[in-house]
């Protein structure tokens, strides 16, 4: 397996640098089940950041790609179960993805709840308000 930056990420999706999205692209053709790629969550959860903050993407166009990119058979995503959990929560609500991540990871971890104090991912994340 080869673990996969974010920025690796971002040039293959967004392909806004020639050279290094050539790159990216011959990577990812590269790579196979019989040798994968591994995206971690943390490169998942930046990847979201990057296409949500820097790159000013809608959240149905991010979930359509951590969706293909989580469907690929040369990619081994990190905890791929959890994540799509939280994919699951991203596209139907308005809470971040992050928080949709957080609220998944902690119940996988056996958390009878997970508290914040933001309302929205309260509502949409499946996390609890503190109050």
């Amino acid at each position: 397996m080869i673990g996969i930056d974010t920025n690796v990420l971002v040039r293959y999706f967004i392909e806004d640098d020639p050279a290094q999205s050539r790159l990216a692209d011959a990577f990812f053709d590269s790579l196979s089940s019989t040798e994968p790629g591994w995206v971690s969550q943390a490169t998942i959860l930046e990847f979201a950041w990057v296409m949500k903050s820097v790159r000013r993407l809608d959240r149905k166009t991010i979930a359509m790609m951590l969706g293909n990119l989580s469907m690929l058979d040369s990619i081994v995503v990190e905890r791929a179960d959890i994540v799509y959990k939280a994919l699951q929560r991203y596209r139907i609500g308005k809470a971040e993805f992050a928080d949709c991540l957080i609220a998944a990871t902690s119940r996988a971890a056996g958390c009878s709840k997970t508290v914040t104090f933001d309302k929205i991912a309260a509502r949409d994340a499946g996390m609890e308000l503190l109050a």
